[in-house]
């Protein structure tokens, strides 16, 4: 009986086992769980500040996933040592777990600057994981001042969480712009707004250069006073394991189409991961849950003997703020199809007879048609994109198509 083990307890460890299972379904798997909690959907934590979800709809897989699956969880854990020669893994515990094949999905950690001064904030946070959101939940109260250092996708997504919690919100960024990282100016304007419109405010091309207390000394001149500060800046893959063991590293571990590591038996998946984007050939780290996911379940295949390839990856992301919805996907190369309204906006990057990308604020239904002609690589010569630029369907794709492509469905 082969026996597998996953480090790491997100989406990209679900997949691994699910893809473990899909070609073994006796072998032994243990996951190495850091966090005290199921396996639960980490975008979801703003959500439960803002009392839209609870804990128990958080949850990634049910309760039974572990014992219907075969799975052993080391809750409380963390692997400090991988050693690909004798294929162990060294525990935080003490413990050291053989394996015949290993999945790092070890994630990422919140990147904390060296603020001068920082140590002497009383109550700070980061927003990653549902302790995160119960600590920070803890220390709100309604006259609270609270200061975002980031304005990406983190950063955001805790100030949506907290409107209406506490007094006052305010966001800083060194970028001139939010959400800099996946849109443009004129995309990233629409955002700011509602947010501005919800009542937070931001401070941007602007950030700390040192904290005193609960007073923020910003690089202006500026000077911020807060109760409460969430640092949001960014996150780092964690890459130690391999990394230590002799493995290729860069940004992101390295990994080929089959998610294994240049280490033998190791493979990798989820956010500690450098993948290809498909839509420009760059290497790069694309956090981003789906494709954990993916990649998880493509390792966990490979990790069983079977055999799987995954080569269509790209950059996604899909956020909302108070009902204004934003997609985006691909790269931003080529010619540019702009739609603009007063209640959004739509940009399709083609090139080479191909969509490469699109930024939609606003109507994003159906932008999932725009993802898969991304991921597919149609031929735009193939379609009536004409039609499709204005309203995604599947009717321009043609009946032989939509034949081939669902099973009839015509």
């Amino acid at each position: 009986m082969s026996s597998y083990v996953i480090i790491g307890n997100g989406a990209a460890a679900v997949g691994a086992i699910e893809g473990i299972r899909s070609a073994d379904p006796d072998g032994k798997i243990t996951v190495i769980s850091k966090e005290r909690h199921h396996v639960y959907s980490r975008p979801l934590i703003s959500y439960l500040l803002e009392g839209k979800t609870d804990e128990e709809r958080m949850l990634y897989r049910p309760r039974d996933f572990y014992e219907k699956n075969g799975v052993t969880v080391l809750y409380g854990e963390t692997a400090e040592k991988l050693d690909p020669e004798k294929k162990t893994v060294a525990l935080s515990g003490g413990k050291t777990l053989s394996y015949d094949a290993v999945c790092v999905a070890a994630g990422s950690t919140p990147f904390v600057p060296p603020i001068e001064g920082l140590d002497t904030v009383p109550k700070r946070h980061a927003f990653m994981t549902l302790d995160d959101a119960r600590a920070l939940e803890a220390d709100l109260c309604p006259e609270s001042s609270v200061l975002i250092v980031g304005a990406g996708l983190i950063g955001l997504k805790c100030a949506e969480g907290i409107i209406g919690r506490c007094k006052k919100i305010t966001v800083c960024d060194l970028a001139p712009r939010v959400l800099s990282s996946i849109l443009d100016a004129g995309c990233a304007s629409y955002m700011q707004k509602k947010l501005e419109s919800m009542g937070v405010e931001f401070l941007l091309d602007d950030t700390v250069a040192r904290f005193d207390g609960n007073t923020a000394e910003m690089k202006s001149g500026k000077t911020v006073s807060f109760d409460v500060l969430v640092t949001a800046v960014g996150v780092r893959a964690n890459t130690s394991l391999v990394k230590d063991a002799g493995g290729e590293v860069n940004r992101g571990i390295v990994t080929d189409e089959k998610m294994a590591t240049s280490l033998p038996g190791v493979y990798a998946a989820g956010d500690c991961v450098e993948a290809t984007d498909s839509t420009s050939g760059a290497k790069k780290v694309m956090a981003i849950m789906p494709l954990a996911y993916m990649q998880g379940h493509c390792a966990g295949v490979n990790m069983a003997g079977g055999s799987e390839k995954l080569d269509n990856m790209l950059p996604m992301n899909s956020i909302g703020f108070g009902g204004l919805h934003c997609m985006s996907a691909g790269s931003y190369t080529g010619e540019c199809y702009e739609e603009k309204t007063e209640s959004g906006i739509k940009r399709l990057y083609t090139e080479d007879n191909l969509l490469k990308g699109f930024m939609i604020i606003g109507d994003c239904d159906r932008a999932g048609i725009y993802t898969a002609m991304i991921r597919n690589k149609t031929p735009l010569d193939s379609v009536d994109f004409d039609t499709l630029k204005s309203a995604p369907a599947l009717a321009p794709f043609g009946k032989e198509y939509r034949t081939q492509k669902l099973g009839g469905v015509v």
